[in-house]
């Protein structure tokens, strides 16, 4: 991709998601991503002022396309939406995990209150919403589900990345994937 004219933040913002696709936030750099741009390097500084706000960019961008992947198509039921939700997130980990290494171990760790305007984590709050409309979900627990459900794909798919079910066939990881997703959207819901 040679940047010519046009939007450079977006085109260094592209070459970034795909040097971090294979290689994670270490492969991200201004130099090779103003390469791939057909740029110097100077002319990265005009929009990111160092590599980190680079990075910042690039899993924002990479966080558009999970938020995407967990809410395409509508589910039938809100707790369909948030099973589909949740195991969007961990394949998404599994299928990407560079792109995954990115948007949370990148330049910086989000905080509490970044995390509550991600895409993705919107997402998850807009299915918890549906769960408080139709009457399964206390409205004073909503937070508290939002945390434990994120915490559970999450920490599911950190144990197939880097854990002990790293080595077990992808058929296996998604049925215990499966498994725990059910398990705590029935916790949320009771």
């Amino acid at each position: 991709m040679a940047y010519h004219h046009g939007d450079l933040a977006t085109a260094l913002v592209e070459a970034a998601v795909e040097l971090s696709r294979d290689g994670g936030p270490d492969a991200v750099t201004i130099r090779e991503a103003t390469r791939r741009a057909g740029v110097s390097p100077n002319a990265a500084y005009r929009h990111f002022p160092n590599r980190a706000a680079l990075l910042d960019a690039t899993a924002a961008a990479i966080q558009q396309g999970l938020a995407a992947s967990m809410t395409d198509p509508p589910a039938a039921s809100p707790r369909e939406d948030l099973r589909r939700i949740g195991r969007a997130y961990v394949d998404f980990a599994l299928e990407e995990p560079g792109w995954f290494a990115v948007v949370f171990f990148g330049a910086r760790r989000p905080d509490p209150a970044a995390v509550g305007e991600a895409p993705a984590f919107l997402a998850l709050t807009a299915a918890l919403d549906a769960l408080v409309a139709e009457g399964a979900l206390d409205p004073a627990r909503q937070d508290d589900a939002a945390w434990a459900c994120w915490a559970t794909v999450h920490g599911f798919a950190e144990l197939c990345l880097h854990g002990p079910l790293a080595h077990v066939p992808r058929a296996e990881q998604r049925r215990r994937g499966d498994v725990a997703i059910r398990a705590v959207i029935a916790g949320v819901t009771r």
